[in-house]
């Protein structure tokens, strides 16, 4: 493994991290900082508790979650997409790097920084509501494996992108939505057994409520089923991500 291209690729992202960062990490902070000012306070007075849990305290997982997928997705579509648009890209195509090394960079840095910043939330989150996590071990697990999972999307995303503009369309009309409706604010358990049904599809009711379980020890879904879900979704990333570099999907052109 070439571990000083690896090294060069993931110092060089991590770098426009600390470049930008009003955008990188102060906008996401005071962003979910004022989530938890207009959630806590204006639903929080209507809804004390949730299964027994402050709600104060019940949306911190899930806010982090939503915190996490869409940071993840945005940090590693920008990072490949850059490249391509200014062509440097080809120059690292044709280093001596492989495939693996070059996806292990770009989503690596990603990942970094995205847990990064979601650390930083939770310790701004403390601010706030009282926080207590039952299951430090798998919230830690959870937080990698998504920050590496969506990072792999985002990855796919810069790649398939052909247009800044197509770098937003899943985020915004996707994943956002997906996660408003993944249960980030309630408990699905408080929606009719259809909409609970429903639920089940949204792939991101099975991240926040393992996170959350992480929290407060409480699911709407089991926690292996969670794990699960996410190692699916890691492994079809990575195929398709394997099947673009096998053909040079967007890259060779």
């Amino acid at each position: 493994m070439n571990v000083h291209a690896v090294a060069a690729i993931y110092r060089f992202e991590m770098a426009r991290t600390f470049r930008t960062i009003l955008q990188s990490v102060v906008s996401p902070v005071v962003s979910t900082s004022l989530y938890f000012i207009v959630f806590g306070a204006a639903i929080g007075s209507q809804i004390q508790t949730i299964n027994g849990v402050d709600y104060g305290a019940f949306i911190v997982p899930g806010l982090l979650m939503m915190s996490l997928l869409t940071l993840s997705i945005s940090n590693a579509s920008f990072g490949i997409y850059f490249p391509k648009f200014v062509g440097t890209i080809y120059e690292v195509l044709s280093a001596p790097v492989s495939h693996f090394e070059i996806v292990a960079a770009y989503v690596g840095a990603a990942a970094t920084k995205s847990i990064m910043i979601g650390l930083v939330i939770l310790a701004t989150a403390s601010l706030f509501v009282p926080l207590q996590v039952q299951h430090p071990f798998v919230m830690i697990l959870f937080l990698v494996l998504t920050a590496v999972t969506f990072s792999l999307f985002g990855f796919i995303i810069g790649i398939w992108a052909d247009g800044f503009e197509k770098l937003q369309i899943i985020p915004l009309l996707v994943v956002t939505p997906l996660a408003f409706l993944g249960g980030a604010f309630y408990s699905i358990d408080m929606l009719p057994p259809f909409w609970q049904a429903v639920s089940l599809f949204n792939p991101v009711v099975y991240l926040v409520s393992g996170f959350r379980w992480s929290f407060v020890g409480h699911a709407d879904v089991g926690v292996e089923v969670s794990l699960a879900m996410t190692a699916a979704f890691l492994a079809i990333c990575m195929v398709i991500v394997s099947w673009i570099f096998r053909t040079g999907y967007r890259l060779k052109n």
